[in-house]
């Protein structure tokens, strides 16, 4: 794995020259692999991880369940494609187990969720099934604990 996309992983944001201090790489060299990382498409993008309390009363988000039918030439492919391509879909994933994908949706209340699962996904050729799970709290975002009373349970006690 690059240096430079470990460092990325592992950190806070860095500037280039931060990043080339640690690593004893020049500036220019930063830039070049920020490049051959996006070039490749390693690197998608940057985003910044935020409490979802921050958006609680504008959106709301659901995983949805789907079984889908394969298709004989494209397998799963082309149907997940399709899916992932509206706009509401944050994320979208080939599962293994009791459904085919996971679908991840952000919507700006419960019935446009429910209106983008009945009109949208549930009557596209190939959607069997679909099950919708609203999302109701938060308590781990992409690696970083949300509930004050959860990060300090997770520090030891002192005995006397």
């Amino acid at each position: 794995m690059s240096e430079v996309l470990k460092l990325i992983l592992e950190g806070e944001r860095l500037t280039t020259g931060q990043i080339g201090e640690i690593l004893k790489m020049t500036c220019d060299d930063v830039e070049a692999e920020y490049t051959r990382l996006k070039e490749k498409n390693i690197l998608l993008g940057w985003r910044p991880v935020i409490h979802p309390d921050y958006n609680a009363s504008n959106q709301v988000r659901a995983a949805i369940e789907l079984k889908i039918r394969p298709e004989r030439d494209g397998g799963f492919d082309r149907l997940a494609e399709r899916i992932s391509k509206f706009e509401q879909v944050e994320s979208c994933y080939l599962m293994s187990g009791s459904y085919d994908l996971l679908v991840f949706v952000l919507a700006p209340n419960l019935q446009q969720v429910a209106s983008f699962v009945f009109e949208r996904l549930a009557t596209l050729d190939g959607v069997e099934s679909t099950g919708t799970h609203f999302m109701l709290r938060a308590y781990k975002e992409q690696g970083f604990t949300l509930t004050k009373k959860a990060i300090e349970e997770d520090k030891p006690a002192v005995s006397p």
